[in-house]
């Protein structure tokens, strides 16, 4: 009887374990269908038009998709240009803003290709090898985020010699999932072979 018991609490966490990945999507969606749903309502109570409240929004999603369309293609945008001229001007939110803004484009790959280099780095100790996003370069010094399982947005910021980093085959996105489901999805099986033993 007790194997049994065993056996169904088993098959039950195993079933709840499979429904995380479709739960965490559908916060996500909802959190959108919350967002949209609030501006909405709050435009619509401002103006008390249905009609003006989706010509403001058909605006506001061209307006987005042009903003991404000019970074995408040109690297730049003269109105996302015009704001950060604003921001520069306003003490500690222009720090503020410089340093979200290089965080933001390392993650979205808007940053320079140095920068979204994926590293192995021995942390904390040696002859322990994790993954590193590459955020800056001084001569033969390597500033590295060190991501922790499974939440990437936090971590370690250490600075190491170029002699301790062996460079990966893997890009920010690969690194990212490779992080986030905890060495499930490797994929870039041939960066293994360079930590075997001589």
């Amino acid at each position: 009887m007790n194997i049994y018991l065993k056996r169904i609490a088993n098959y039950f966490l195993i079933g709840v374990l499979a429904f995380i990945p479709i739960v965490v999507v559908l916060q996500i969606v909802l959190f959108m269908k919350d967002f949209i749903s609030g501006a909405f309502q709050f435009v619509y109570g401002y103006w008390d038009n249905y009609f003006i409240t989706l010509i403001i929004f058909a605006i506001s999603f061209y307006f987005f998709v042009y903003i991404g369309y000019r970074l995408s293609m040109v690297g730049r945008s003269w109105i996302i240009g015009s704001i950060e001229e604003v921001v520069s001007r306003i003490p500690l939110l222009n720090s503020i803003y410089r340093v979200i803004k290089k965080v933001v484009n390392l993650f979205s790959g808007h940053a320079q290709k140095e920068s979204r280099e994926v590293v192995f780095t021995e942390y904390p100790k040696d002859d322990v090898w994790v993954p590193a996003y590459v955020t800056n370069k001084v001569d033969d010094m390597y500033i590295l985020f060190i991501p922790t399982s499974p939440n990437p947005t936090s971590g370690f910021t250490v600075i190491v010699h170029e002699s301790k980093i062996i460079k990966s085959k893997m890009n920010i996105e690969e690194a990212t999932s490779f992080i986030i489901s905890v060495g499930v999805d490797f994929s870039q099986i041939d960066d293994l072979q360079v930590f075997k033993p001589k």
